[in-house]
């Protein structure tokens, strides 16, 4: 396989190119996206504006919050990041279905008696509620009884406060599809007509575990963020996975074949921000998926978080960028040229201190070019600014 060649020079932003992509975007490049939780919703709304062919690869380890209730009692992957990515992509416009994302984004009260919420989704079921209400047929039969089927099954103990009906109506689909996610994500796909592909890496029903330079372990998403337990102190040294939440059990996993085609076909590949470890790095551990990269001649892109990201403890845009390379490494009996995994760099150095800028010369070397180019909302120099980021990936596309 020879290195992917750079036949067309590229301006950032294109103009012109993002200028087409606007007026047809159903004819946009299929651009794919290593990603997890929230942080790229955002870019994905404005993705949409410029094609509907782009594919989101999203991991299904998310182990709190809501989330930990339904892999509790469900004994299955998550399903909340799949949601509100397929919520951030669906169209918004007078042609879509905003009855059915308003359902879909409804979450119960935190205060409200379980009691209360389960008679609430009892309306629901039989489409007397005033969210199910607004649905037409034979779209509210199918949404209904999808998450019937959630009900049914739904545990005596199961706590609904905080539930996104969203999940509780795939959890029912998966159910009712002998617990197979693809295909209750591709008919709800459909039915909010999502402008892009959106896909769980895995359908492993598998947790994140961590090893750090302490010599400590945890084990479980929701500890490694920062958001439920106490930010990590020590840098992560290696993530794997368990089959298990309150001990590790070492277990491997695959990517799915269809997966591999997605990627095969892929235009660009970007390695997106977000959380570093429990979204990107974990989309990245089932095996075969850095021969598939690899396979694909396309650019390759890598998109450094901004801000802090508790993740990341002690590590400089250097450390992210070897992370990244040496965990697609690893899959390989010998080391492969890394221009074949990663191109570029695109980031935005303005507001980040010294020791994070980037040395231009020393990634030539390795093949990768670092674009360094203004990405940023000047009112939040700590988050990018979507459009911005977009305009900039179509651009290289």
């Amino acid at each position: 396989m020879t290195a992917p060649l750079i036949t067309r020079g590229v301006a950032i932003p294109d103009r012109m190119r993002i200028s087409r992509c606007a007026k047809i975007p159903e004819l946009g490049p299929r651009m794919l996206f290593f990603s997890g939780g929230s942080a790229l919703n955002g870019a994905a709304r404005k993705l949409k504006n410029y094609t509907h062919n782009s594919i989101h690869l999203v991991s299904p380890y998310d182990s709190g919050g809501s989330s930990a209730v339904i892999r509790e009692f469900f004994d299955m992957p998550a399903v909340g990041d799949l949601r509100s990515r397929m919520m951030a992509l669906a169209d918004e416009s007078v042609l879509g279905h905003p009855e059915i994302i308003r359902l879909f984004n409804y979450r119960f009260s935190k205060t409200a008696s379980n009691s209360e919420l389960k008679r609430r989704i009892e309306s629901m079921v039989a489409g007397e509620d005033s969210l199910t209400q607004d649905i037409i047929n034979p779209m509210r039969s199918l949404i209904c009884n999808h998450l019937g089927y959630f009900f049914k099954k739904m545990p005596a103990a199961f706590n609904l406060r905080g539930a996104s009906i969203g999940n509780l109506i795939i959890v029912g689909g998966y159910i009712n599809h002998h617990r197979e996610l693809d295909p209750i994500i591709y008919l709800f796909s459909e039915l909010v007509k999502v402008r892009g592909i959106v896909r769980s890496i895995t359908d492993d029903n598998f947790h994140l575990a961590a090893e750090l330079a302490d010599g400590s372990q945890i084990i479980g998403q929701h500890r490694l963020t920062g958001k439920e337990n106490p930010p990590i102190s020590s840098p992560i040294v290696k993530l794997r996975l368990s089959s298990e939440l309150t001990r590790f059990r070492g277990v491997t996993s695959s990517l799915k074949s269809h997966n591999r085609r997605l990627i095969s076909t892929a235009e660009l590949i970007c390695y997106s921000p977000g959380s570093f470890y429990s979204s990107l790095i974990a989309n990245l551990l089932p095996h075969g998926i850095s021969e598939s990269i690899a396979d694909n001649p396309c650019p390759k892109v890598y998109i450094p978080n901004r801000g802090t990201d508790p993740e990341q403890v002690g590590m400089t845009l250097k450390d992210q960028v070897n992370t990244l390379i040496s965990r697609l490494q690893v899959q390989f009996h010998k080391p492969i040229e890394v221009n074949r995994l990663l191109n570029f760099i695109v980031y935005d150095s303005r507001g980040i201190p010294d020791k994070d800028k980037l040395d231009h010369i020393s990634f030539a070397k390795m093949g990768i070019q670092v674009i360094d180019t203004p990405l940023i909302n000047q009112n939040k120099p700590d988050v990018y600014d979507d459009d911005k980021l977009v305009k900039a990936l179509i651009s290289m596309t």
